[in-house]
């Protein structure tokens, strides 16, 4: 397995490359994560594809990006990258934000991925906040305004406001968090054409197995498979049954 690194529109990116003449597989991480955290799911299925796991631009060793970045922007980076390397008829994987970049891609008009589609903890369908974190966005908001004037409190205020996600971020990747949650990519589902297996934990607190099944049902060619006693990051948690699915799926090694 190789580490490369190639820029793009002046966009540094490390990714893993397994190399050989497989067809290739494309597998994008989720927020927080990068290329190698899916090392153990990555050697699983080099024996049938060529496998290339870029770290997205602010994750692992590829630099943050110069201005605040939504799902459009990594999109399109990674349009970029597949005509870069050249790769035709990919499968595609993602994890939690991996699939916001899949479905935006697809949506638009991804001719290089003629492949099949996993995605896994699906991030991309904005929830509908209660009234007690509506009431917390509020004094929030509130908060910014009146202590804006005092850095030291300001910085407090961010510090304990958000999600773990939005705390440890670095002020840039705070803007790109924002920009890409705040998007619902819900109206785009129908456009996801492609042949996609969606594989959710059953306890998923991040990205809900209701996402999952409005998934299902709004995108024309997909099916549902659910695992037991598994998070959002299925693919640890029962990392036999997510094999198994997965070789169904793809097709076993010949």
């Amino acid at each position: 397995m190789n580490n490369v690194q190639l820029t793009i529109d002046n966009v540094q990116l490390k990714f893993l490359d397994t190399g050989g003449e497989k067809p290739a597989l494309l597998l994008l991480h989720g927020w927080g994560c990068k290329g190698e955290t899916y090392r153990k799911l990555i050697d699983s299925l080099s024996s049938r594809f060529r496998v290339i796991a870029p770290d997205l631009p602010g994750f692992g060793e590829s630099p943050e990006p110069l201005e605040a970045w939504g799902v459009g922007e990594y999109a399109e980076l990674i349009r970029s990258f597949c005509a870069k390397l050249n790769l035709r008829d990919i499968t595609l994987f993602g994890h939690s934000l991996g699939c916001r970049i899949i479905i935006k891609l697809i949506a638009s008009g991804f001719e290089a991925a003629n492949g099949k589609v996993v995605l896994t903890g699906a991030a991309g369908i904005k929830p509908r906040k209660s009234l007690p974190r509506r009431i917390k966005t509020g004094v929030f908001k509130l908060g910014k305004v009146f202590l804006r004037p005092f850095p030291k409190l300001y910085t407090k205020l961010q510090s304990r406001s958000g999600s773990a996600d939005y705390r440890a971020a670095s002020p840039m990747m705070r803007q790109c968090l924002v920009k890409i949650v705040n998007e619902d990519l819900t109206p785009l589902l129908p456009l996801v054409d492609r042949e996609v297996l969606l594989i959710w934990g059953e306890n998923d607190d991040s990205t809900p197995l209701s996402d999952g099944l409005l998934m299902e049902q709004k995108m024309p060619n997909a099916g549902l498979a659910v695992i037991k006693n598994a998070g959002h990051y299925a693919f640890f948690d029962q990392p036999e049954q997510f094999g198994r699915i997965l070789d169904s799926y793809l097709g076993a090694e010949k």
